[in-house]
């Protein structure tokens, strides 16, 4: 699983940084530093979905890689 941010979307609300700051990186600014097509750790798929999902502006993917 990867997950990305759009970060023209990304508002710094950092909700998905409540879910995991671990996952989801935010920059100096509070905008998410996640970028594209980072790698989540085996056993932190439900994270990585929950953290996608919290975003209120949708800025935020999960690509599953057909699995």
């Amino acid at each position: 699983m990867r997950i990305s941010v759009d970060s023209s979307l990304c508002e710094a609300h950092s909700q998905c940084y409540v879910v995991d700051p671990d996952l989801f990186p935010l920059d100096d600014d509070g905008y998410s530093a996640v970028g594209q097509d980072r790698p989540v750790p085996a056993g932190e798929e439900d994270a990585a979905r929950l953290g996608v999902s919290a975003c209120p502006v949708a800025a935020l993917r999960a690509d599953d890689g057909g699995t």
